[in-house]
């Protein structure tokens, strides 16, 4: 079966810092673009940051640059989302997605729905 399941959301202080794991089963991240997204209370989902091993690109959100950073593993079967000086506004729940059809210049304004495989997402809560 082909899923991702996501992990290492939690409690954090402002200013603190985590880091999600984004687990892929059946298949590997070889020719995906993979990427997060993330969902506050009462807003829409937008995207965080992604990058393409198809062709080697990476965005990231205005508003997560500078702090946050994607990466995967050399098996490409995990990706990261370290995240570093956290603040409220980051408390949402993350969400991890890949895709073999498009490449980061268009991560964002696809629709997570659309995307090819979906995770259950992890909660990634911020204190003042």
């Amino acid at each position: 079966e082909v899923q991702l399941v996501e992990s290492g959301g939690g409690l954090v202080q402002a200013g603190g810092s985590l880091r999600l794991s984004c687990e892929a089963s059946g298949f590997t991240f070889d020719d995906y673009t993979i990427g997060w997204f993330r969902q506050a209370p009462g807003k829409e989902r937008e995207g965080v940051s992604c990058f393409s091993n198809r062709d080697g690109s990476t965005e990231d959100a205005g508003s997560v640059k500078g702090r946050f950073t994607i990466s995967s593993d050399n098996a490409k079967i995990t990706a990261y989302l370290e995240m570093n000086s956290l603040k409220p506004e980051d408390t949402a729940v993350y969400y991890c997605a890949a895709d073999s059809t498009i490449y980061c210049r268009t991560w964002f304004s696809t629709p997570y729905r659309y995307l090819e495989i979906r995770g259950q997402g992890t909660l990634v809560t911020v204190s003042p």
